[in-house]
């Protein structure tokens, strides 16, 4: 079986501390200042999204210049504050999820092409056991226990 190989890279240790250390930077700065919603909220609460930006954005051009339609329960400061926070954040956002997209898919074609050498050694040594090369049953026996099915649901 002969395979692409679609990946092939090795970050020197310095670059990956480089982006450890950004990545906590990030941490301390934003972490701070960002909530967790569970489950359940995230379902119910109302979401803005791309086709409601204008709306919003809208109604605070309104609400600043005609505040006397402002219901009482509406605070205008915490509302220009809160617009104002999906402004900076939505380019922030925007970015992390290129990345985040780019190292997943990075991510699963390594692992893909590792598991596709890993099977093709396994195949190997499977035949090498069969036909009694040397040292080949010892490695065999070790990784046959990942596609051993009742040793696998013993472990579960």
């Amino acid at each position: 079986m002969i395979t692409k190989n679609a990946v092939s890279i090795q970050f020197p240790e310095a670059d990956l501390r480089a982006v450890k250390e950004a990545l906590a930077t990030l941490k301390t700065i934003l972490g701070p200042q960002l909530i967790a919603l569970s489950p359940s909220e995230r379902q119910t609460v109302p979401k803005m999204s791309d086709g409601t930006l204008p709306f919003v954005e809208k109604v605070m051009d309104y609400a600043q210049s005609d505040s006397q339609f402002l219901p009482p329960y509406v605070d205008l400061q915490e509302l220009e504050k809160d617009w104002l926070a999906v402004k900076e954040l939505m380019p922030l956002l925007r970015d992390l999820q290129q990345l985040e997209s780019n190292l997943n898919d990075t991510l699963m074609m390594a692992g893909s092409e590792a598991y596709v050498g890993a099977l093709s050694y396994y195949n190997s040594v499977k035949y090498g056991a069969k036909v009694n090369a040397a040292d080949a049953k010892v490695i065999y026996e070790d990784l046959k226990q990942r596609f051993d099915k009742s040793a696998n649901r013993a472990s579960n």
